[in-house]
């Protein structure tokens, strides 16, 4: 177990959120961005969403950014330990208690986690933060899913779970960590219904 880290706040503790920032290998990470749940709105996070999580027994939660409201974080939190960015359309708690920008350590893998609002871009925030810093970044906010390399480090964006906005897909990720790799991928959809088929 590591210490508590700096950015854990004593807010933080009042969220079903992990102060852990190292993991073993091998390690399954499921990723979420984006799901803006309001708590007069009708939008939630899909049944199937969750239900892939769980098929796929991910043992490890990020959320980066944008769940809008606490009930997001307490949903992923009952499927493995979770843990979370603030991103620019939280609710007054949200970000005060969840820190921007988280730095893990899975196997012998640097990890940075940012929403992405912070700059002119989240891809531009994301290379400026944790670029040559980090193995491997996970972002969000454009809602854009996209996976890139550039130079020594992986940028991640699940894009969102539950608006697509003017894109063609739905998106979450599954990363897979061992001691040798990280294997980042993808998992697009149109419709929630079509994660059925999705194998792990």
């Amino acid at each position: 177990m590591c210490s508590m880290p700096p950015e854990f706040s004593a807010l933080a503790e009042l969220l079903p959120v992990t102060a852990e920032r190292d993991f073993p290998v091998p390690l399954t990470v499921g990723v979420i961005s984006d799901t803006h749940v309001n708590p007069k709105g009708s939008r939630r996070i899909p049944l199937e969403v969750l239900d892939l999580f769980e098929r796929f027994e991910v043992d490890l939660m990020i959320h980066a950014g944008d769940a809008n409201y606490e009930e997001v974080h307490e949903r992923l939190a009952r499927i493995a330990p979770l843990i979370a960015v603030y991103g620019n359309n939280e609710t007054p708690f949200l970000k005060r208690a969840l820190p921007g920008e988280v730095e893990l350590i899975i196997g012998r893998h640097r990890v940075g986690i940012i929403h992405g609002h912070q700059g002119s871009t989240a891809r531009q925030t994301a290379k400026q933060v944790f670029g040559g810093r980090a193995d491997f970044c996970i972002y969000g906010h454009s809602h854009i899913p996209k996976i890139e390399r550039v130079d020594s480090t992986t940028y991640f964006n699940p894009g969102s779970a539950t608006d697509r906005r003017w894109g063609e897909y739905y998106g979450i990720g599954i990363v897979r960590f061992t001691e040798e790799r990280i294997d980042p991928d993808l998992v697009l959809y149109r419709t929630p219904a079509h994660l059925k088929n999705v194998k792990p």
